[in-house]
C-alpha cells in the first residue's frame, strides 16, 4: 500500500487539533517520519507518519496514564485516514 504524501497530516494540524480538544498548557509535536526509512512519510515535505507529542494539559488531571493518552489520541483520530501512523505520547 503506498500513501499519498500529499495527504499526510503536519506537526501545524496535530497541534491545532490537540490545542483546540485539550487546551493544552505545554505541547511540543514532532515530526520524527525521517528515521523511519520505507515509509511513505520519511520524506521532507513537511508531512508525516510518525510523530511524538509531549504534552500537559488540565484535562488530564485525576485520570490514569491510559485515560490521557485515550484523550490525545481521540483528538488525533481524524488524522489516521491521512496516514498517521504512529504517536509516541509523552504527557508532562
Amino acid at each position: 500500500m503506498t500513501t499519498d504524501t500529499a495527504q499526510l497530516p503536519t506537526t501545524a494540524a496535530l497541534e491545532a487539533a490537540l490545542r483546540k480538544a485539550l487546551a493544552p498548557t505545554a505541547l511540543e509535536v514532532i515530526d520524527e517520519s525521517a528515521a523511519h526509512a520505507g515509509h511513505a512519510g520519511a520524506n521532507a515535505e513537511g508531512r508525516g507518519t510518525h510523530f511524538r507529542v509531549r504534552i500537559a494539559s488540565p484535562l488530564f488531571e485525576g485520570k490514569p496514564r491510559v485515560a490521557r493518552h485515550r484523550l490525545v489520541y481521540d483528538a488525533l483520530h481524524v488524522f489516521i485516514a491521512q496516514g498517521l501512523h504512529a504517536i509516541a505520547i509523552e504527557v508532562l
